[in-house]
């Protein structure tokens, strides 16, 4: 608090700085109000002034030079402004941002291929990145702070993105309804093909979710391609809605219109710890569950190139992820100088109980198994599929 407090009053001092800065007007969402930054906020300048600055010094010049950055996030909207109000406030950089879910993000760069209308990514599951730094539309860089990362398998090989949270797949459950109905909460993945849970259970798209992208790769490396597949059609004959979003189906399970939700556990942390649902229960599948690494990445051809490096070095500070509890966000976060949300913990989420999870198999697959399920599913599942 003592730091946010900090940080406003700073901001107060930079108004008329950013008052000056230019902007385009086609931005997608202003990161909040006018405030901004002076030019010797956030960093310290050279101590020589008459000798050219280097490392990072030179990179937060170049980046207030541009004076602009555009962010698409894959995060909850809260976590993504706050983030994004931060920034601006540190650099006097004008921030603008966009909430969009993975598979739109991904739709959207490859539509525009190499000529995006933002600088960034932020959050969201690696799957989707994954896919597009194959297609050669992110843009590889060599973070100073990815020094901090608490192993390898929180940074793509090439730089094309870094982790920045891990979360756990599981269900999340309406304890109420499921009394109501007199139904057991499932404790595992095969419990869900269950015919007492017919339309009861929530899924997200697997054409605009990382989440369900997710689901489809775990499902395949716990039971082999053909069973995989089999079991995701199985579990389509329970299933009412998919959500658009992958945090789609925890924010209904506290109201009941959604008895079990299949996402990630740290999005019913966020329903029970912010909006008091208390009937919620998180369940860690029994036989293994696996994990996303929420990442940040920049886009091949991004306008404010110097912008979008500050933004990734910036990302991977405390600074950045250790507001994501103060904001609804309650991922384990994968730096080691970070301070870990203590929510996770008391709702006894372990990050490392989790299966090993093959990276380079979802990434070089991902597309097809996705055109596979969907083929498997056939039009029975169209009208339960939710883009907007």
């Amino acid at each position: 608090m003592k730091k946010r407090f900090l940080s406003l009053l700073l901001a107060l001092t930079m108004v008329l700085a950013l008052a000056a800065c230019g902007g385009g007007s086609d931005a997608p969402a202003d990161s909040g109000s006018s405030t901004g930054g002076s030019q010797d906020s956030g960093a310290q300048a050279p101590a020589d002034a008459q000798e050219p600055a280097s490392g990072m010094d030179a990179l937060i010049e170049a980046a207030k030079a541009e004076g602009e950055l555009v962010v698409y996030g894959s995060c909850e909207e809260e976590y993504l402004a706050a983030a994004c109000e931060h920034f601006q406030e540190l650099y006097g950089i004008k921030t603008t941002y966009q909430r969009l879910s993975t598979g739109e993000v991904q739709a959207k760069i490859e539509e525009e291929n190499g000529n995006p209308s933002a600088d960034v990514w932020f959050g969201g599951t690696t799957d989707p990145y994954n896919v597009v730094a194959a297609e050669g539309l992110l843009e590889p860089y060599a973070a100073e702070n990815a020094s901090h990362l608490l192993d390898d398998q929180y940074r793509d090989a090439d730089g094309n993105w870094y982790g920045i949270y891990k979360g756990i797949l599981g269900f999340m459950v309406n304890k109420d309804e499921l009394a109501r109905l007199g139904l057991e909460a499932p404790q595992d993945w095969q419990d869900l093909l269950k015919p007492e849970y017919k339309g009861l259970i929530w899924l997200s798209n697997y054409n605009t979710a990382g989440t369900a992208k997710l689901v489809i790769n775990t499902m395949i490396q716990k039971y082999g391609h053909d069973d995989g597949i089999q079991y995701l059609v199985d579990l389509d004959k329970n299933i009412e809605v998919y959500t658009k979003s992958g945090s789609g189906p925890s924010k209904n399970v506290g109201t009941g219109e959604c008895v079990i939700g299949i996402g990630f556990l740290h999005d019913g942390i966020t329903q029970i710890v912010d909006n008091g649902y208390e009937n919620i229960e998180l369940v860690i599948p029994s036989s293994g569950t696996s994990f996303e690494v929420g990442a940040t990445a920049i886009f091949k051809g991004a306008a404010h190139p110097n912008a979008a490096k500050l933004w990734i070095e910036y990302a991977l500070s405390p600074e950045c992820v250790e507001q994501a509890d103060d904001f609804g966000s309650y991922q384990f976060l994968v730096i080691d100088n970070a301070e870990q949300p203590s929510q996770a913990a008391e709702f006894g989420l372990d990050p490392d109980n989790v299966m090993k999870y093959d990276f380079e198999d979802a990434k070089n697959n991902i597309t097809t198994y996705i055109e596979e399920v969907m083929t498997a599913l056939g039009s029975a599942a169209d009208d339960r599929f939710q883009t907007e």
